[in-house]
């Protein structure tokens, strides 16, 4: 599978299927596109007047990918995953429930470094200094009892989009929008390689809400958020704080999904990438590793 994100975001497209290949017929003069399902990685609906037949979702999930349907906003509000490709729910959910406190702890810990250290690594790139957040990612304990995360957003929020005055809130001002669409991606990709792996998504390490269904996705994607971060301050930088989400905003925002980064030495897609580091949490909760497998944090902002 090359991971290909498919995004339909002319109003009036049609979708369907011929031979096991997506057909996408323009609105406009009823050309069409094709592509094999085993290449799709996600299908992004961007737009809510598409029409589809039902074999579309269904052939995409027996490929192994995922589709995300966008609401009047432009914002992605559905996610759809396939449940069907892997053997072993049952045993791998097991593994999930029996998964012992201060083992889920100290994996929290882990990813919160990371992801520390991941944004250490974006303010010096754009800043030429990490405003103190290398240090803060050492003093992460087991647990985050002492909430590294939460002081160190603090810091970077303030700092990424200076000299402009910013607060990270997935209802507030630009380029808030930006970022809510570039992480529902990066989440629909990480929820696709948890599904993919026979994980329950909505058993998590950490994230406790309620009524999210998808809190390991939200676990795990946490160190890779500064790459959706990057493209923003990219688009930013280019196009004002309070650009539209158009389609080349969407464009910019899905590229860094779609390169390739270096992991153990060698060039993996993100999908590569977030399928070890989801094979790794399967081995460290079954004790047959003592870690999982994470991306060196300056790596995510350098793919090919």
């Amino acid at each position: 599978m090359t991971d290909r994100i498919i995004c339909i975001e002319s109003p009036g497209t049609r979708l369907f299927v011929r031979n096991r290949q997506l057909v996408v017929v323009s609105p406009i003069d009823e050309s069409e596109k094709t592509a094999p399902f085993d290449d799709i990685g996600a299908l992004v609906l961007g737009t809510s007047h598409v029409s589809l037949t039902g074999d579309v979702l269904s052939v995409l999930a027996e490929a192994g990918g995922c589709a995300v349907v966008a609401g009047g906003n432009g914002l992605p509000v559905m996610l759809a995953l396939p449940t069907s490709r892997h053997s072993l729910h049952g045993e791998r959910a097991d593994i999930q429930v029996g998964a012992a406190l201060p083992l889920k702890k100290r994996l929290w810990q882990r990813i919160v470094k990371s992801k520390v250290k991941a944004q250490a690594a974006l303010l010096r790139k754009i800043h030429g200094d990490d405003s103190g957040l290398d240090e803060m990612a050492t003093r992460v304990a087991s647990g985050d009892t002492s909430n590294i995360e939460a002081r160190a957003a603090r810091v970077y929020w303030g700092r990424i989009f200076a000299p402009h005055v910013f607060h990270r809130s997935p209802e507030g001002e630009p380029p808030n929008h930006l970022l809510n669409y570039g992480y529902a991606v990066l989440r629909a990709m990480t929820a696709r390689a948890i599904c993919s792996a026979g994980l329950v998504p909505v058993i998590g390490l950490h994230h406790c809400n309620r009524y999210d269904a998808f809190r390991l996705a939200d676990d795990l994607m946490e160190p890779f958020r500064p790459m959706v971060d990057q493209a923003v301050f990219g688009i930013t930088q280019d196009r004002g704080m309070a650009t539209d989400l158009d389609k080349t905003a969407k464009s910019q925002l899905i590229s860094p999904l779609l390169r390739r980064y270096t992991l153990e030495a060698e060039s993996r897609t993100l999908f590569d990438v977030l399928s070890l580091l989801v094979a790794s949490l399967v081995a460290v909760m079954d004790g047959k590793q003592t870690d999982i497998c994470l991306p060196i944090p300056h790596a995510l902002l350098e793919g090919e």
